[in-house]
């Protein structure tokens, strides 16, 4: 018996360490075809970068050797700087739309894109068809063009010593900006009086307000629209938003429609307003790890627990989307609106180039709390989506395509008829204003393309081409006669309050500057009236905040 179990004890040793042999065996082939993987991967990836390398030297080498042969043969003299940065910037558009190079005759629009700033007047002007001229359309607000007194409707005569006369805007634009401090003469023709006006402006550095308005809206509902992110809108943002818990806000719609973005640092900081700190936002990932980050707030909130609504279009892009979707992905706010833009990409804003060009390089990707990016065909997708309306074709014309001007000539001589109006969220044009607005439209021949007159005449070649015409003929003669009855006071009746709008828009803007306007366009807003709706009906603001997206 004890032999036995001596004899059982040595085979079970024999038998473990035979296992453990085993074991070393296969953990050894395992380690070895692991090494051999990883240096065959390693190899691989040497291989690639070896090609890619002789992929890049040898179309260098092409390029040059090309450009070489077209200065030294081609049939003209090639302007260098012209034709290289044609190559250029068709290379760059093959990559995304935000890559870009800035020579050095550039570096002023690189300075204003990436500060917002520039220095001039601080006025937007126009073509006037009728007048063939170039003209005052809106002083901004506390700029040299406001504070000098120039007005809606001025005519541009001459800059200094330059006439400006059969001039394009472009043209007339350049010469109104300049060194910030610099003065120049101004010499202008005011419509409603006839008037010749000179005028000695110092040019200063523009910058558009980063709150277009903000204020308080019916049920203790606060109201901001943010007009960027570049400068320092969180400072500007912060105090808004602090006036309006004080006025008595218990409700916020954030405004970010048609805002393209700018800091992300500042997007940031505005969202620490909302969301605890320490809370990641966004990260951004990229080729090199130089240029991967994690954003997180970094101040303490002013108030987490306010109900936030906020608006986006389809020019929602950049910090305004990381602003929308992490307020979306934290539960912390809805959104309303149509899909925004899908501005996904990160750029690293000044390269140094030789000879003082710029590159402005897309380097990274941004990804929301939720891990998901907001690239060209993603986007932000709405919690509750709203299309804005249309304008109809009569009110596009009048507004954007009327060589009469006859809108623009009504707005400038009443401006100069009214000295001072009523507050901007009161004025309101009366009916007699209207019915000489539209007798001054149908006096002005005033006459636009038909959209269901361009659908009728495809109509008609469809119908002809397949051979249903002439069995129709009858109906189709009759309501061409119907459509060839062009009633543009019908039309104007019709479309009334959407013209109206139109103008009370511009008349205050004369008066109150951008922030008026902000406040005549949000009267009839379907998108706000949605987000006031879901902001007011009990219950309404959870359940779309706690839907499964």
């Amino acid at each position: 018996m004890y032999f036995f179990v001596l004899l059982h004890a040595e085979i079970t040793e024999i038998t473990e360490i035979t296992m453990k042999k085993k074991l070393l065996v296969i953990l050894g082939m395992v380690l070895a075809a692991t090494v051999c993987q990883a240096q065959e991967a390693k190899n691989n990836n040497l291989e690639k970068a070896k090609n890619h390398n002789l992929e890049v030297a040898k179309n260098l080498e092409i390029f040059n050797a090309l450009y070489k042969n077209l200065d030294l043969m081609y049939v003209d003299t090639l302007d260098a700087n012209k034709v290289v940065t044609t190559g250029i910037d068709a290379m760059l558009r093959s990559l995304d739309p935000y890559t870009e190079y800035y020579p050095e005759e550039r570096q002023k629009d690189l300075k204003t894109m990436l500060t917002g700033k520039y220095a001039g007047i601080g006025a937007l002007v126009r073509f006037n068809q009728q007048l063939k001229q170039v003209v005052i359309e809106e002083p901004y607000e506390g700029m040299p063009a406001a504070e000098v007194g120039l007005k809606k409707g001025d005519i541009i005569l001459q800059i200094d010593d330059s006439l400006m006369k059969d001039k394009q805007v472009n043209y007339v634009s350049s010469r109104l900006r300049g060194e910030a401090g610099s003065t120049f003469v101004l010499k202008i023709k005011r419509p409603t009086t006839g008037k010749v006006m000179t005028f000695k402006i110092t040019r200063r550095s523009i910058k558009m307000p980063e709150i277009t308005w903000y204020g308080m809206l019916p049920q203790n509902i606060g109201y901001i629209a943010l007009n960027t992110f570049t400068g320092e809108p969180s400072k500007v943002m912060r105090r808004a938003f602090l006036d309006l818990k004080k006025q008595g806000a218990e409700k916020l719609v954030l405004d970010l429609r048609s805002n393209g973005g700018g800091s992300l640092p500042e997007c940031v900081d505005i969202l620490s307003m909302w969301l605890p700190k320490g809370q990641r936002i966004v990260e951004t990932k990229g080729k090199l790890k130089r240029v991967e980050s994690e954003y997180k707030t970094r101040l303490e909130p002013i108030d987490t627990v306010m109900p936030i609504v906020v608006l986006v279009n389809q020019e929602t892009a950049s910090a305004s989307e990381i602003t929308s979707g992490a307020l979306q992905d934290l539960k912390r706010g809805i959104i309303i609106g149509t899909r925004t833009y899908g501005k996904g990409l990160v750029q690293v804003p000044n390269v140094d180039l030789p000879y003082n060009a710029n590159l402005k390089l897309t380097t990274s990707r941004y990804y929301l709390p939720s891990g998901r990016g907001i690239e060209m065909k993603e986007g932000i997708k709405p919690d509750v989506e709203v299309k804005p309306d249309t304008m109809a074709n009569v009110t596009l014309y009048l507004d954007r395509l009327d060589s009469t001007e006859v809108m623009f000539n009504y707005v400038v001589d009443y401006i100069g008829k009214h000295p001072t109006i009523a507050a901007a969220k009161d004025f309101r044009l009366s009916d007699a204003d209207y019915e000489d607005f539209k007798q001054r439209v149908i006096k002005a021949g005033f006459t636009y393309d038909q959209l269901s007159k361009k659908q009728f005449a495809e109509l008609e070649r469809s119908a002809k081409f397949e051979g249903y015409y002439d069995d129709a003929r009858e109906e189709f003669e009759a309501l061409k006669a119907k459509l060839d009855h062009h009633d543009v006071a019908r039309d104007l009746d019709r479309h009334r309050d959407e013209i109206k709008q139109l103008l009370e828009q511009d008349i205050v803007g004369a008066y109150y500057y951008q922030a008026g306007q902000m406040q005549v366009g949000l009267r009839n807003d379907k998108t706000l009236e949605k987000a006031v709706h879901i902001l007011t009906t009990e219950g309404e603001y959870a359940r779309v905040l706690n839907v499964e997206r």
